[in-house]
């Protein structure tokens, strides 16, 4: 089965590739030294720090794996789209079927790991981020979520 390619930008792919030769450099020296450290106060079974460096480590070597994969998938791709078109990079202002006229949610398009700020994000390959894409201001557009069919109303597009 090939995986979909990750898109990123440029921006996006330098920040990971740091990321992940920083973890895989520095941050493994560090948990080591700590691990090493924990060691030398005694009785593994019940030492706290032993353990805690150890969990750290599990957490770690989970990003540098998740870096790894996401970063040999990746796909350079320019940030945003066509003006007026949402595309990934795009945040998206949607108004839900049924809210009122200034009840209104902003969504960021794309992955995760572009996220822009604590916009909640709408991936292409979730429903909500797969129905917006290519739509424009105006469009209402309809997708399936948990909870059964939603409405959105795209009421400004922007980057």
């Amino acid at each position: 089965m090939t995986e979909t390619p990750t898109k990123l930008t440029q921006e996006t792919h330098d920040r990971l590739s740091a990321e992940l030769e920083d973890l895989t450099t520095r941050g493994r020296i560090e948990i080591a030294q700590a691990i090493e450290s924990a060691r030398a106060l005694g009785d593994l079974s019940e030492n706290g720090d032993y353990h805690a460096a150890k969990d750290s480590q599990g957490k770690m070597e989970a990003r540098v794996r998740q870096l790894q994969a996401l970063l040999k998938r990746a796909e350079i791709v320019e940030a945003g789209g066509a003006s007026g078109v949402v595309a990934e990079g795009s945040v998206v202002t949607l108004r839900y079927e049924g809210d009122d006229d200034d009840d209104t949610q902003d969504y960021f398009v794309g992955s995760i790991e572009e996220r822009q700020g604590d916009l909640p994000v709408a991936s292409p390959t979730a429903p909500l981020g797969a129905a917006l894409l290519g739509k424009v201001v105006g469009d209402v557009v309809e997708y399936k979520a948990p909870g059964g069919m939603l409405k959105v109303e795209i009421l400004r597009i922007g980057s």
